[in-house]
């Protein structure tokens, strides 16, 4: 009987080892596990998000739009601009931002976050504006190479294609315009390129409209030199268009020009100026020479960034003369095979015009060009 008792003793302090051992361990276990939570919550935000990505049904953009949201500036609120109601009675206008002017330069700690991503950030986040600034002319000027000229600068955002918003589709409302706006950041600025806004009666009122501090830009050619390229374009797509003095000239022996051509129409400057200057003040324009486009592209960019209120990003470095187009071209980007030109539509070789007739023609528009000149402050040198 005794030594039973011990043994029952002996078990009895055994377990009692065993179970103190095993609590002791469960809370051991819980501090670490508490520490290691503490641990997780006090990392840095990008450190735990990157832990989290491993996890299937993570979404790092999400995190990605939490930091952008932190480190960009709070938004340059300006006053309202006129009524942004659009003047037709479309159904698809709704509320739309305000008018917002250039705002300022976007933060570098944004900046680099983009490049370490190594995602275009403009594309995901930011905002679609109205356009701060537009190149409303004119045709066969040079507007194509001033806009790809201007989105090499890291701070321009522009659509591609030309919307005719205030020309062909003003009926569908300025919230269908604004949804073909690219998203900007703060500091970048928004842009449009249409020619055929500056010969067109309605546009300037319209353009007022939605903002009348929008900044506008012209390029602007020998209006001569123009209207056969203009006419060597529709020449390519209709090749049995008429002769070029035969759609210049209301007769041939008289020699009087016919400015119902759009071609010659389109050249007449100081005309349109008229209807732009009002709806807009002088200083809201930037007079860009196609010529010097062409022959000095970063000297005329110069002129651009500083009248868009931008760093001077795009100078000599960007550009080499292409002999075989004759203009300019953009030297290679960094990651691509191969140099960025315009299209072959640019560049084509003109028709032989009878000396005459291009003669009849500056002799026509020469009082327009003094016009021009006196209006826009600068001389083009075209006569």
């Amino acid at each position: 009987m005794g030594c039973s008792g011990c043994r029952v003793r002996f078990n009895f302090g055994k377990v009692l080892s065993k179970v103190f051992v095993f609590f002791t361990m469960v809370l051991i276990f819980t501090y670490f596990f508490y520490c290691l939570t503490g641990i997780c919550d006090s990392a840095p935000r990008t450190l735990y998000s990157h832990q989290q990505a491993l996890h299937r049904d993570y979404d790092i953009l999400d995190d990605r739009s939490r930091i952008l949201d932190n480190l960009r500036p709070a938004p340059h609120l300006v006053p309202d601009a006129p009524s942004n109601q659009n003047r037709t009675n479309s159904t698809d206008t709704g509320q739309v931002d305000a008018p917002v002017q250039v705002p300022h330069h976007i933060s570098d700690s944004t900046k680099e976050f983009a490049q370490s991503s190594g995602m275009p950030v403009s594309n995901t986040f930011g905002t679609k504006r109205f356009p701060q600034a537009i190149i409303i002319g004119v045709k066969k000027g040079g507007t194509r190479a001033l806009l790809e000229f201007l989105r090499i600068h890291p701070d321009v955002r522009a659509v591609g294609a030309e919307p005719h918003f205030f020309d062909r589709f003003y009926d569908k409302g300025l919230e269908w315009y604004r949804n073909l706006m690219p998203r900007t950041l703060d500091g970048q600025i928004t842009m449009e390129k249409t020619p055929s806004y500056f010969v067109t009666k309605e546009a300037p009122s319209r353009v007022c409209t939605m903002n009348c501090k929008a900044k506008l830009i012209v390029v602007v050619r020998d209006p001569v030199t123009r209207a056969v390229s203009d006419y060597t374009q529709t020449l390519s797509k209709n090749p049995g268009l008429p002769s070029f003095q035969s759609l210049a000239l209301t007769n041939s022996s008289t020699g009087l020009i016919d400015t119902t051509w759009s071609a010659v129409r389109i050249g007449l400057y100081a005309k349109h100026l008229e209807n732009w200057l009002q709806h807009f003040p002088l200083s809201h324009f930037l007079f860009v020479s196609g010529e010097r486009l062409v022959s000095d592209p970063a000297g005329e960019m110069g002129r651009v960034q500083d009248f868009l209120g931008l760093k001077r990003v795009v100078s000599d470095k960007h550009f080499y003369f292409n002999q075989t187009k004759g203009f300019p071209c953009l030297k290679k980007p960094e990651g691509s095979s191969r140099p960025r030109c315009l299209g072959k539509s640019k560049g084509r070789p003109h028709p032989q015009i009878p000396s005459e007739v291009l003669q009849r023609l500056r002799d026509f528009y020469k009082p327009f060009n003094h016009h021009f000149y006196q209006m826009s402050g600068q001389n083009f040198g075209w006569d």
